[in-house]
């Protein structure tokens, strides 16, 4: 009776990934749950599977599960399972396509938990090389999902679009919450290891941070680059690693830039490497938010991105806090990452703007949404 009496007075809320490898919807779900135990709540996360190059950590009061299957299409089952047991007051299935199995599972299992999906990038171009038969399949599973759950969340206002054209649901049925910035605490020998990275360079340094896949689109930030050096000698950084990270050295090997491009893989916290930058450069051909940016923007780092679907102009507020180019336009980003690299800018203002999404005003946002009758009237 005392167990629940306390589940009573503090509500579980279960995350659900596929995984806990570093990506944005992996870091963003642990950072919910950091802020959802900082007011009281239980939380699991709920994975698919394991992995031995999992990067994202579980929060220390937070409970790991994994349901032990190797593919997305097995959880339904094992899912149902975990609902029975546990009897979360909440879920939030995150990435397709396990958030319709997700709601399946919630359905299935007779569990009164409220179930949310979220989705975190614009589903239409991620998916547009998979053909007709694919496009069918994830509008019929979308227009379940939505019909299923109880709170279909976006990460922006692009996505929120895309998922009601794809899923056929009229636009009010998708709230937008967005991203939430992290907070980290670098060491010296954090900020140490991201000046030694530059080589001793002290001229304009430009940085950008994400996966090398397609969708980042790096050459078309390199051959930028290229042509800014025809007018003004500087650097470039690129942070990450991903699928195409040989592939772009090759480009950069061809295009002579071996001197003037550097690339050492991840950091897990690139706080240090924006802060030893004088500039943030994001070529994208679509996103769904773009975490990068606001965390470009809370180290005062002037930003130049590409006006993709889905994110950029929301967070840069269509080009108050930041330059807006073109998609795949190589001569519109050389010119902006120039101006960018001349023109003064207010570092104070930049990080006022990335701290409109502080956790704590996401997460308070969210539990609005997904709680209501705990944490009161939707959030709007």
């Amino acid at each position: 009776m005392k167990e629940e009496n306390q589940r009573a007075q503090r509500p579980l809320i279960a995350l659900a990934l596929p995984d806990l490898r570093v990506g944005g919807a992996e870091v963003v779900n642990a950072a919910l749950a950091q802020e959802f135990l900082s007011r009281g709540l239980h939380v699991d996360l709920v994975t698919a599977w394991a992995t031995m190059d999992e990067a994202v950590q579980t929060p220390e009061q937070a409970r790991r599960v994994t349901l032990g299957v190797k593919r997305t299409r097995e959880i339904l089952f094992p899912f149902v399972r975990y609902l029975r047991a546990e009897r979360p007051d909440a879920v939030v299935a995150s990435l397709w396509p396990l958030t319709t199995i997700c709601v399946l599972a919630h359905q299935l299992s007779g569990v009164r938990a409220r179930m949310a999906v979220w989705q975190h990038n614009t589903l239409s171009i991620q998916y547009d090389d998979r053909g007709p038969g694919h496009r069918a399949l994830l509008r019929t599973t979308l227009a379940y999902e939505c019909r299923g759950a109880d709170l279909c969340v976006a990460v922006s206002g692009g996505v929120a679009d895309d998922l009601a054209a794809l899923s056929g649901a009229t636009r009010d049925k998708f709230a937008v919450v967005h991203n939430p910035l992290l907070h980290r605490t670098s060491e010296a020998a954090d900020e140490e290891a991201a000046e030694k990275i530059w080589e001793g360079w002290r001229g304009p340094r430009i940085i950008t941070v994400g996966r090398f896949k397609a969708q980042k689109n790096h050459p078309l930030l390199i051959r930028a680059f290229k042509k800014l050096l025809a007018t003004r000698d500087a650097r470039l950084l690129i942070l990450g690693d991903g699928p195409l990270f040989s592939e772009t050295a090759a480009l950069v090997r061809r295009e002579n830039l071996t001197d003037k491009v550097l690339m050492p893989g991840a950091a897990l916290d690139p706080g240090p490497y924006y802060r030893s930058a004088d500039l943030f450069a994001f070529s994208s051909d679509y996103e769904g938010f773009g975490n990068v940016i606001v965390e470009a923007l809370s180290c005062g780092l002037p930003v130049v991105s590409t006006d993709c679907k889905s994110g950029p102009a929301e967070i840069l507020e269509n080009g108050r806090y930041g330059r807006l180019v073109p998609v795949g336009d190589v001569d519109a980003l050389a010119a902006a990452l120039l101006d960018s690299l001349n023109a003064k800018h207010d570092k104070e203002a930049l990080k006022r703007r990335a701290q409109d999404f502080a956790p704590e005003r996401i997460a308070d946002q969210f539990l609005r949404l997904l709680l209501p009758q705990s944490f009161g009237a939707d959030a709007g």
